[in-house]
């Protein structure tokens, strides 16, 4: 297969695994402790953004006053102990897709804005062994939106952010994703993308296969 991108950059939550709902929940649990309340359009608010920008949206949102600190440990440890509990369940399409690429040959990584506890405890339920390269948001001096991510990874794997695919579900992690030069392609779980935000839209992994991707890289070569 001609063509093929220089490497395929996965999103974590909510593109490659079905982590929105465990972070709903752990989000829930907190806000209902301290007195507030938490709704679908809390979490849509947050998807695809950095743990600061929850933090300081749950404080607002609570009537109980708490410090960062107390609350970034309530958060993280909630949501560390859910990803090891388990299940932790892969978004339609996206094993296959990541198995696809790996048997092809073309590297891969994971770029994600959750801190690298959390990222290393989906990593160890559903496997690292198809992912060369992980970025998390305490891995870069500034996360998504900021090209940052994107720019570490392709850079760590030894390719031009230009040649790569990246798949992202969020407004926040497309812009990112674009920023550092990469195709970027939606694949919306939560909440839309805004058209000039990414370079294309699908609306499940289970659209994408190698082929495409590689007819995606083409057409904005040609």
């Amino acid at each position: 297969m001609s063509g093929l991108p220089a490497a395929v950059l996965f999103d974590m939550d909510g593109l490659l695994v079905d982590t929105e709902k465990v972070w709903f929940e752990v989000e829930t649990e907190l806000a209902t402790s301290l007195g507030g309340s938490w709704g679908p359009a809390d979490q849509i608010a947050l998807v695809g953004g950095p743990l600061e920008r929850t933090l300081e949206y749950i404080a607002a949102t609570v009537p109980t006053e708490v410090s960062p600190a107390d609350l970034r440990e309530q958060l993280l440890d909630g949501m560390v102990s859910r990803l090891r509990r388990g299940p932790v369940h892969w978004m339609p399409g996206a094993r296959q897709l990541l198995e696809e690429t790996s048997a092809a040959g073309v590297p891969r990584a994971l770029v994600s804005s959750s801190l690298r506890v959390v990222v290393d405890a989906v990593l160890d339920a559903i496997g690292r062994e198809h992912l060369a390269v992980t970025v998390s948001g305490d891995d870069v001096p500034r996360t998504k939106p900021y090209p940052d991510p994107y720019l570490l990874a392709a850079r760590t794997l030894g390719v031009d952010p230009a040649d790569c695919v990246a798949l992202e579900d969020s407004a926040t992690g497309a812009a990112s994703a674009r920023a550092a030069g990469c195709y970027t392609v939606g694949v919306p779980s939560l909440a839309t993308i805004p058209a000039d935000v990414a370079h294309h839209q699908v609306g499940s992994l289970e659209e994408l296969d190698l082929a495409g991707l590689a007819d995606l890289v083409g057409a904005r070569a040609s």
